[in-house]
């Protein structure tokens, strides 16, 4: 799926990028000229349409070469896929542009006040918008309000809805500092009574699906989970591989070979073999689901399952293995110590963190 060119573009850009702390300009071209963006939009409305285990492969693949890159491009194309949920005569207009990039934050908060005309004026502030310096649309989810009060559904809950917005009606609060994950400049952003037609709203389940592409039937919420669940296994799968590139490196020395090295190898093969099941069991999940007309809730419910224990597999086996990268591996700039910081920064991610 990557060229040699796609690779030396990553690779080169790897520490530039966290040194910014957002993409860089190369980096964005590429996305650009590959469509990376746009691998869910359909192919009508420019896009890639790719089914669900190729552009997850591909996913997998971007945060096996860089994280940062890795999961800007699964939070971005993500928010892009929307465009299934969008009135089509404005999908065509948005996804017109070559750089258009969605993005923004899957919290409700905020305010969206019907107007007598069927608008929405929205007031609030939202976290975690990834690839906010480059996003052409932020995305929000806001309470709804009409005639000064909170409108509620039949069961008595607060209603939301979900919205896009232009980048110019939006102030970028620029306060992402973390020490991992660098790139994705997952900003901060707020917007304040600005008027949102109708067409700019947009619902996720799949019987409010604008478009008939097979993406679009597919529950949204298990789709999230796999996108993300990829993007940790391609950085645990560099994890490990630079590990044991150290591994053989520190063997040359018979004495910690003897001491150490049989034990760590050991301990390798045990962490790979399970890993390795974990991922052809979740492909394999992958396979099946995108060929059914409906997902059932019971492999549903696998799928989010098995997400959530790769997670937690990797935070624990990263865990267990970082101490042995030595000195190196407590270097800023040396790669095992970039694929260490980003992968916990992910894990702090709600959706599959065992502990939200």
């Amino acid at each position: 799926m990557l060229n040699e060119q796609d690779i030396s573009i990553l690779k080169e850009n790897l520490l530039r990028g966290i040194q910014l702390k957002t993409l860089t300009e190369e980096q964005l071209q590429l996305i650009y000229d590959r469509k990376w963006f746009n691998i869910w939009v359909p192919k009508e409305y420019g896009g890639l349409e790719l089914p669900l285990r190729q552009g997850c492969e591909l996913l997998e693949n971007l945060a096996y070469e860089d994280g940062g890159f890795g999961w800007t491009v699964t939070l971005c194309s993500g928010a892009n896929m929307f465009a299934g949920f969008i009135e089509p005569h404005v999908a065509k207009s948005v996804f017109n542009e070559r750089k258009v990039c969605l993005g923004g934050s899957g919290q409700v908060n905020g305010k969206a006040v019907k107007t007598p005309d069927g608008a929405y004026t929205i007031s609030g502030q939202w976290k975690y918008a990834t690839g906010a310096p480059h996003l052409s649309h932020f995305t929000l989810n806001a309470w709804i309000y009409e005639d000064n009060r909170l409108v509620t559904d039949a069961e008595g809950e607060p209603v939301y809805k979900s919205f896009f917005v232009d980048r110019d009606s939006v102030l970028i609060h620029y306060d992402w500092d973390t020490f991992g994950l660098e790139t994705t400049a997952s900003h901060s952003f707020s917007i304040s009574d600005l008027r949102v037609e109708e067409n700019r709203s947009f619902d996720l389940l799949p019987d409010r699906r604008k478009h008939n592409g097979t993406l679009f039937h597919y529950p949204f919420m298990t789709f999230a989970e796999c996108t993300l669940a990829v993007n940790y296994i391609g950085m645990f799968k560099r994890f490990l591989h630079l590990f044991e590139k150290q591994l053989l490196l520190r063997s040359k020395d018979e004495v910690w070979a003897s001491r150490c090295g049989k034990a760590l190898s050991q301990m390798l093969g045990n962490i790979e073999v399970p890993f390795l099941e974990q991922i052809n069991h979740l492909y394999d999940l992958l396979d099946r689901t995108w060929v059914m007309d409906a997902v059932g809730e019971t492999l549903q419910e696998e799928i989010a399952v098995l997400s959530r224990a790769i997670v937690a597999f990797i935070r624990t086996k990263t865990v267990e293995l970082f101490p042995y990268t030595g000195i190196s591996g407590a270097q800023r700039d040396n790669e095992l110590n970039i694929v260490f910081r980003n992968l916990f920064t992910a894990s702090q991610h709600g959706l599959l963190n065992l502990a939200e």
